[in-house]
């Protein structure tokens, strides 16, 4: 009797211990994937939606979780700005990219957000790490959660995107060199992985790419009208240039194309998604105009584009899908939300414009500043639309910097073209005006300028010493975020969705921590 007692507690002690462990075995994605699409625009999305198959785009808008009305939480974004905060779920005041360059204090000399010469370019003359980027991403924390068990690699045609997608802790960022097509890495992450130089060894872009030339890709591209311009363009047809082909081939649908036969090879020979542990992949595409060409003067390159990233989607799907089921995969889709076209002639249909030369009138700020406080250089530089003051100046003028700033957004608000000025102390502080909290999301006090001039929409910002030019528009720029794959179940919201709520979602649905300086709480609507 006491035999079989003793055999019966040792049963439901085992039984006990199995249901706690299997009570403990909580599942998870065996694969997450980020898609990122610079400029992605939901209207160009529905639009070309006739041109589309049914197994790219059209899936996912079937059958993922739909935020139609997405957005940054910060003003004026550019891709190296909105990379950094899709991954870290905080904004460029946290994370420390507020742009893809910005001026450094010590040298007066721009500084390019992923550059530093303390690791060598593999494939490249680049030098790159992600040591502007000063908090953890989600592939991070994915990391340290699984004792680096998990692989986490980040693929891209830019260096900007593949290297603040990748993160501090990934194992490998790839992108496609400027100068010689090849794709390339930073030996901050190590040598890069057999299978990857094995797909470069196969397939050269420098064999191809110089000859190559950009046309539609099919006769219905070319036959399909969606834009207001009316009448039917001619069929457009680039050679790229001698000189920068594959700058003109990554500035083109085309590259879309090559990104996802890197990720084919990536998914078909390297070891992600082969085990238990959840591994990390971030892709990103292009989804702008030709060269940057307005959207007026070549409408069917941008339908073009589309139909080609719909087909990029479709491949991708599929590998995903034959790699670890897309019923164990987690993707999730969303844009850079920017634009990024050439500036166009607003003159001929009367609408206000103008061209606003911050070169000139920082110097006139200098001009008034020396009426003030005497002789001296007070401007130290400009970039973009910041000014960076001489604080050593006004220390040993003894001048109260709070009062300097103050003195010149009084000035710069009587120039023309300027919509208003914002101190560094005032977005410090927060002081409160609409629209404030945005521009103060892209602030960050290490590498931001003392002023900040908003240039007036319609008005062209001009620098004289770099010779760039850019037109400022404030226009809602309409794009997605979708959620498909592992337990997602369809459906359109049309609330408005910041992207600062990704990474927490995604770390919600891996069981692991958000990056350490998300404060952003995941989507209700998508916890299990």
């Amino acid at each position: 009797m006491k035999e079989q007692t003793r055999i019966l507690t040792s049963l439901l002690a085992l039984l006990a211990v199995t249901g706690v462990k299997a009570q403990q075995a909580i599942p998870v994605p065996k694969l997450v994937v980020t898609v990122m699409i610079d400029q992605l625009r939901s209207d160009y999305l529905d639009a070309f939606s006739p041109l589309y198959l049914n197994d790219g785009f059209v899936r996912l808008l079937n059958e993922g979780r739909v935020y139609a009305d997405a957005q940054y939480p910060v003003a004026n974004i550019d891709r190296a700005a909105a990379t950094a905060t899709l991954y870290t779920g905080t904004v460029p005041y946290d994370h420390g990219v507020i742009g893809e360059q910005w001026l450094d204090r010590a040298t007066l000399r721009p500084v390019y957000c992923v550059d530093d010469a303390d690791y060598q370019g593999i494939n490249t003359d680049d030098t790159s790490s992600p040591k502007h980027l000063g908090v953890s991403t989600i592939g991070d924390e994915l990391k340290v959660a699984t004792e680096g068990k998990a692989v986490v690699y980040s693929i891209a045609p830019f260096r900007d995107a593949a290297i603040l997608a990748a993160g501090h802790a990934a194992d490998g960022a790839f992108w496609i060199d400027d100068k010689t097509g090849s794709w390339c890495g930073s030996s901050f992450y190590g040598n890069i992985p057999m299978w990857a130089s094995a797909y470069s060894s196969r397939h050269p872009l420098s064999q191809f790419v110089p000859k190559m030339s950009y046309e539609p890709i099919s006769e219905a591209v070319g036959t399909f009208n969606y834009f207001a311009s009316g009448g039917m363009k001619t069929p457009f047809k680039h050679r790229f240039s001698v000189d920068h082909p594959y700058v003109d081939y990554k500035n083109s649908a085309l590259v879309n194309e090559e990104v996802t036969r890197m990720v084919e090879a990536c998914l078909n020979t390297s070891t992600i998604g082969y085990d238990m542990v959840t591994d990390f992949l971030a892709i990103s595409y292009y989804a702008g105009n030709f060269n940057h060409e307005s959207v007026n003067t070549s409408p069917i390159e941008m339908q073009d584009t589309y139909v080609r990233l719909d087909a990029c989607i479709r491949d991708l799907l599929n590998a995903i899908d034959k790699r670890v089921g897309l019923e164990n995969a987690l993707i999730v889709l969303t844009s850079s939300g920017t634009s990024e076209e050439r500036p166009e002639n607003l003159a001929q249909y009367r609408i206000p414009q103008g061209t606003f030369y911050i070169n000139r009138t920082s110097a006139l700020l200098n001009m008034y500043f020396m009426a003030q406080y005497g002789a001296g250089q007070y401007v130290d530089a400009v970039y973009g639309n910041q000014i960076y003051l001489n604080h050593k100046l006004l220390e040993d003028k003894q001048l109260n910097i709070v009062d300097a700033m103050e003195r010149a957004q009084d000035f710069l608000l009587q120039c023309s073209g300027v919509k208003d000025v914002y101190t560094s102390q005032r977005l410090t502080l927060g002081a409160w005006t609409p629209g404030i909290s945005r521009i103060r999301n892209g602030y960050n006090p290490k590498c931001s300028g003392d002023i900040f001039i908003e240039v007036a929409p319609g008005w062209e910002l001009c620098n004289e010493d770099l010779q760039t030019t850019s037109q400022v528009r404030m226009s809602y720029v309409e794009f997605p975020i979708i959620f498909f794959g592992y337990k997602i179940e369809n459906k359109k919201e049309f609330t408005s969705t910041s992207v600062d709520v990704i990474a927490p979602t995604l770390a919600h649905y891996m069981r692991i921590r958000a990056p350490n300086a998300c404060s952003t709480s995941p989507l209700n609507d998508l916890r299990h």
